[in-house]
């Protein structure tokens, strides 16, 4: 297949699924229960109209296909409107919580990658073996492990009894630090244990996948052929199996890498790590609809560029694919 016009319609599906996941953002969060505008006022007695203001200020009073236009065109300009609660830019809004998500699950996703994947390939290559047995059961179990759950057991064990780590946040309250490098060591030593969680929770996905795919590639004529001309062992495995072993795995790290940018709802939640998932929890419990609008819509792009890039990594990984 030509090059040029693989990558162009790679390009092409691309767009028109963003310009979908666009259109379907919109009409999400006008379905939900309840008035935004009400929530707008503070709580008791307010003044007569104070209710259709809110709605002008906030052109809801205009029918949906109106609102639709506006929305279309404020967001081609990226201007995401103004949050219902904190009364400023979503953009900024946004911002401001895109670099904690980042920093927390991009790591765990990194450690989880290079720990499940080595499993994996040590599992399958000593398959029935007393450590395949363990770590796979292991893995199992990590894998249908609630996050939530997991998170929750480690506050109650290395926060609370032994006191090792913070139970949350991602600074201390009202720190104050005379070099950067300080300010930088306690965000490190805040991120241990939630990271920790994070990867926890995928290791035990990517050792599966991983052991399954080698699992499967070891039955190749080719890795025969590699034997029978007397390759060793470890030639054998990291220069045939495990190439292409990695390509049935690229789209699930890459859809992984995607999701890390819509935040970890249930991490950041437990954690109270500031960061886009917390920061859903949050505009969902408000009716916040412009902010859940903009998290939702970089958490989609997030994951459709994550796509895009798996299948221009698959263009160079495999030869069939140029065929």
């Amino acid at each position: 297949m030509d090059k040029r016009r693989y990558f162009l319609r790679k390009v092409a599906n691309a767009l028109l699924t963003i310009i979908v996941v666009i259109s379907f953002n919109f009409i999400l969060f006008r379905i939900m229960p309840g008035d935004p505008a009400r929530l707008l006022l503070p709580k008791g007695r307010f003044q007569a109209g104070a209710i259709e203001k809110q709605r002008k200020i906030f052109r809801l009073d205009k029918p949906l296909h109106e609102q639709f236009v506006y929305y279309w065109y404020d967001t081609v300009r990226l201007e995401l409107g103004f949050s219902f609660k904190e009364k400023r830019p979503v953009a900024e809004v946004v911002g401001e919580r895109i670099w904690p998500t980042v920093l927390l699950a991009g790591t765990g996703t990194i450690i989880a990658t290079l720990i499940g994947y080595t499993t994996g390939v040590f599992a399958a290559w000593r398959r029935n073996s007393k450590y395949d047995v363990i770590s796979t059961n292991v893995g199992m179990f990590f894998y249908s492990m609630p996050m939530f759950w997991f998170g929750l057991i480690c506050i109650m064990i290395f926060s609370v009894y032994l006191g090792w780590f913070p139970v949350g946040r991602m600074l201390e309250p009202g720190a104050t630090f005379d070099h950067w490098y300080q300010q930088v060591g306690s965000v490190l030593y805040h991120m241990i244990l939630p990271v920790s969680v994070f990867a926890v929770a995928y290791v035990g996905e990517y050792h599966l996948i991983m052991r399954s795919s080698l699992t499967g590639v070891m039955r190749e004529d080719f890795v025969l052929t590699a034997r029978a001309k007397g390759l060793s062992d470890n030639r054998v495995l990291w220069s045939h199996v495990v190439p292409n072993a990695l390509l049935p795995t690229v789209t699930i790290v890459m859809m992984n890498l995607g999701f890390v940018m819509s935040g970890t709802i249930l991490i950041e939640s437990v954690f109270n790590w500031p960061g886009l998932g917390l920061l859903a929890y949050e505009a969902m419990l408000n009716r916040d609809y412009p902010v859940m609008q903009a998290v939702f819509l970089v958490a989609a792009v997030a994951v459709i560029l994550a796509n895009l890039v798996a299948d221009i990594m698959y263009y160079y990984l495999d030869p069939r694919v140029k065929a």
